[in-house]
């Protein structure tokens, strides 16, 4: 069905009412910080964003719900914030400290957003069904690589694979290890199974990310056997009832380390990159980049390409230069 478009007159009362709101949120920001008289600003970390509602974990993990000041920017969980209590559990964000990493998509309008902030670990999960692709796997392992994060990638359900169909993963996939990223077997069917994902979640701040019908949310449940307990949590402390499923969301995980879960992550791709960018994305290509005979060497038939050379020396996996070739379709060079 296609999308009704809307007349100059109903997109200025839409902005109308946008900025009334906004200017309403302002005079309750003000008025909240006005009648605390504190001035006592404390560092915390958002844990979830409804809205223009945040539940902000302190040192001792005790939540306070906030709202946010309209002039610092848009705060996503996972930042680390400047808040001022205004009252019984309840504050102001005034600042967003600087991010380490953000996991960013485009809105509906094209517009780059943080999704997450500060995270340290992409996990890519992969399963028998949906039959796992390396190209969606390279996908998230150049965005990984933008971002900054490291990656870690499970294979999820183990106990559905016989073994020919395991020694099929493993022509398919086996060389990620020997590229530099980790790949483990799990399954919550079996005694300790999981145990090879969450030690890898210790010390981590991760996300799961994977197509749909992989297990990402029987995980999470498997994870964080106190689940509910933290949702209470969460939703006593903003006031909006049981949101979570619907809001990306960080957990305390019982093992160490934080696992957020966002439905957002769900439509996560490789954003707009250019050719050079892609091209470094893939980590093992590095110490041949620059190397070709030609400088605007596309990496297919070029005589003396660095990359080709290093597939036909066993380097670099076929497979690996074939999905960087099909991503780089289209894609311009950073100077051209």
């Amino acid at each position: 069905m296609a999308k009704r478009r809307l007349t100059q007159r109903q997109r200025e009362r839409i902005k109308a009412i946008q900025e009334r709101r906004r200017e309403k949120l302002r005079q309750q920001v003000d008025e909240l910080i006005s009648e605390s008289g504190t001035g006592h600003a404390l560092e915390g970390l958002v844990v979830t964003r409804h809205g223009q509602n945040l539940v902000v974990s302190d040192d001792s993990g005790h939540y306070t719900h906030c709202l946010s000041r309209q002039n610092i920017g848009q705060v996503v969980c996972g930042d680390r914030v400047v808040w001022q209590p205004t009252g019984d559990n309840q504050g102001v964000v005034t600042a967003i400290l600087p991010r380490d990493t953000a996991l960013i998509r485009p809105n509906y309008s094209g517009e780059q957003r943080a999704l997450a902030a500060n995270i340290t670990q992409l996990v890519i999960v992969l399963a028998p069904e949906p039959a796992p692709t390396p190209y969606l796997v390279d996908q998230y392992l150049v965005a990984a690589e933008q971002i900054g994060v490291n990656t870690l990638i499970a294979l999820n359900k183990r106990d559905l694979m016989d073994e020919a169909a395991l020694a099929a993963f493993e022509q398919q996939f086996g060389h990620y290890p020997q590229i530099g990223y980790p790949l483990i077997e799990i399954s919550a069917k079996y005694e300790h199974g999981l145990d090879p994902l969450i030690d890898r979640l210790n010390d981590q701040t991760s996300i799961l990310v994977g197509q749909s019908g992989v297990g990402k949310s029987s995980l999470v449940n498997a994870l964080l056997p106190d689940i509910e307990i933290q949702v209470g949590r969460l939703s006593a402390a903003s006031g909006q009832g049981c949101h979570t499923t619907s809001a990306t969301t960080l957990y305390q995980l019982p093992s160490g380390g934080m696992l957020i879960d966002s439905p957002g992550v769900r439509s996560f791709r490789l954003g707009k990159l250019a050719l050079e960018e892609l091209a470094n994305g893939f980590i093992e290509f590095r110490e041949f980049l620059g190397h070709c005979r030609f400088s605007n060497c596309s990496h297919q038939h070029e005589p003396g390409c660095a990359l080709q050379q290093a597939v036909a020396d066993g380097k670099i996996t076929p497979q690996r230069l074939a999905n960087y070739l099909h991503m780089a379709e289209g894609m311009t060079p950073l100077h051209s």
